[in-house]
């Protein structure tokens, strides 16, 4: 039971968190940014949010300047949002999985492309 629990705080988490940043921060520094999912611990009083950034190397520097000044008054406005007795403290980390991704998709375009040029030279 408390695991189905704590995955829902978790989403819920995840969702606020995301309202939060979009709505609510106010910081020029803090581009596009996506919450791509949150871990919560078996207490539920710490969460670590994994967010993607957006942009060139420079932007995502600044967004995440941006995002570690602002954690204190996410977690305020998480509070507000969500009726746990106790508010976690979060900490937000970057989600590299989406450059991975595309990492190993442009690996396995280039060996595609490799096989079909040895079967044209085969032929």
């Amino acid at each position: 039971m408390s695991e189905m629990r704590r995955e829902k705080v978790e989403e819920l988490i995840k969702q606020e968190t995301s309202k939060i940043i979009l709505n609510n921060l106010k910081d020029p520094r803090i581009g596009f940014v996506t919450v791509t999912h949150v871990k919560v611990s078996k207490d539920l009083r710490n969460a670590i949010i994994f967010v993607s950034l957006m942009g060139n190397e420079t932007q995502v520097k600044e967004c995440w300047a941006g995002l570690q000044s602002s954690v204190g008054f996410i977690r305020r406005e998480l509070g507000h949002a969500i009726r746990l007795r106790y508010t976690p403290e979060i900490s937000i980390k970057v989600d590299n999985s989406l450059d991975y991704s595309i990492h190993i998709q442009e690996l396995l375009k280039e060996v595609e492309e490799n096989d079909a040029e040895k079967t044209e030279k085969k032929e």
